[in-house]
This record gives C-alpha cells, structure tokens and sequence, in this order.
C-alpha cells in the first residue's frame, strides 16, 4: 500500500510541533462504520532507540490473521512528550508499505485526539494514509474519566479541556478498561463498536495482540 509522505522526518522539537499543527486540521472525525479487513500496529524497542514495527491485517469478519510485515530501524527523535510517535513513525511507514493488502480501518497502540497536543500516533498514521485510525491505549495518558461499570462493553468518556475525545472501555468483565479515542474518519462511537468487535476474547483488541506478538517474535 502507498503511504503518502506529508512532509520530513522531523530533526527537533520545534519542527516537529510545527508538523503537528500542520496536519492536525486534517483530522476528520466522521467516516465509515463498518470494515471488511483491519490492520493492528505496534512497536517494539531492543535497547534504547532500535525498533521493530509490526503490522497484522486481519479478516474483521473471522479475525483470522490475512498477512504480516515487519519492519525494523533506529529511533531517531528524542523521546519527548506528546512528540512519541516520531520515534516509531518511520518504521510504521515502512511496514506499511510492504502490505499488499491495504487494510480498510488501522488500530494502533496509542491513542488519536486523546493526545495533549490533539494529534496522536492514530491521528497521524490516518492523515499520512487517508485510513480510517483509531487508536487503543493500554493505560491512561490524558484528560479526565470515571471508573466505567465492571461489566463487558461499559465505558466512561475521557474528558481533556472540556471536551470529550476518547472513553474508557471495559472489553472484559472485572478487567482494567482501554483508552479508546478516534484518529481520523472514525466517530468515536464507531471506535467504541470496534474495539467491542475485536476483543472477543482477551483485553486488547485482536489485531493490536496480535501485531504485539509479531513485533517482539518476528517470523
């Protein structure tokens, strides 16, 4: 699949807020609600700066595993707060581009519009490939939540400035919630309806498991 390349890879601080703002108002928060094949990503660091991305497309439909890529580099960017995805983006971009099958919704491990600057990992991975995105997070990051009711598909919005831009969601009964928020052409309801979707089982959705194993055991 092509991954259009909005602008460089940032050197500092300065540049990349500027991307940021630059692309943010791209962000569109309406799109489709249903999906055919779903791609998990995630990231995952040997050291200090060298990463492994991993990207899994899955059938929506029987969650069975269509294809795999991987793709490894070095961290370049400085581990900066509301700045973290510039460290795992490059590598992401590159396996994405190794996919022959371009997924229809990406579920990434981190969040969208729940970012302190309103443009996470799934906002920019969205905007640079025109996908629908929507990000999952394993702990909270920003804004404010209740604690959502124990049972299976509760949730609680996420609150940042007086504006809702994720929930916490208990996709298993009497376990910790995840930190849904969209990034771009997903409602946060559809996101909400997804996450549901792909957790039949475990916590994490399955495609974000899935990515999660092939990043730390490549094939």
């Amino acid at each position: 699949m092509r991954v259009n390349q909005l602008h460089p890879w940032p050197a500092t601080v300065e540049e990349a807020q500027a991307i940021q703002d630059r692309l943010r108002p791209r962000v569109e928060l309406t799109g489709p609600a249903s999906f055919g094949v779903v791609a998990g990503l995630d990231v995952h660091y040997h050291g200090d700066d060298r990463v492994r991305a991993a990207v899994v497309v899955l059938d929506a439909a029987t969650l069975e595993v269509v294809e795999r890529v991987t793709a490894e580099g070095e961290a370049r960017f400085p581990y900066v707060p509301g700045l973290f995805a510039f460290r795992e983006l490059p590598a992401l971009v590159e396996a994405l581009e190794r996919l022959r099958t371009t997924p229809e919704l990406l579920v990434c491990d981190g969040y969208g519009v729940a970012h302190p600057r309103g443009f996470g990992l799934a906002c920019h991975l969205g905007v640079l490939t025109g996908l629908p995105a929507m990000g999952v997070g394993k702990t909270p990051f920003v804004g404010d939540h209740a604690p959502p009711e124990p049972g299976r598909g509760s949730w609680t919005p996420i609150t940042l400035d007086r504006r809702t831009v994720g929930r916490a969601v208990r996709t298993r009964e009497g376990v910790k919630p995840v930190y849904v928020s969209p990034g771009h052409r997903v409602s946060l309801e559809t996101a909400t309806e997804q996450v549901l979707r792909l957790t039949p089982r475990y916590r994490l959705p399955e495609p974000i498991r899935h990515a999660n194993h092939l990043a730390r055991h490549p094939l």
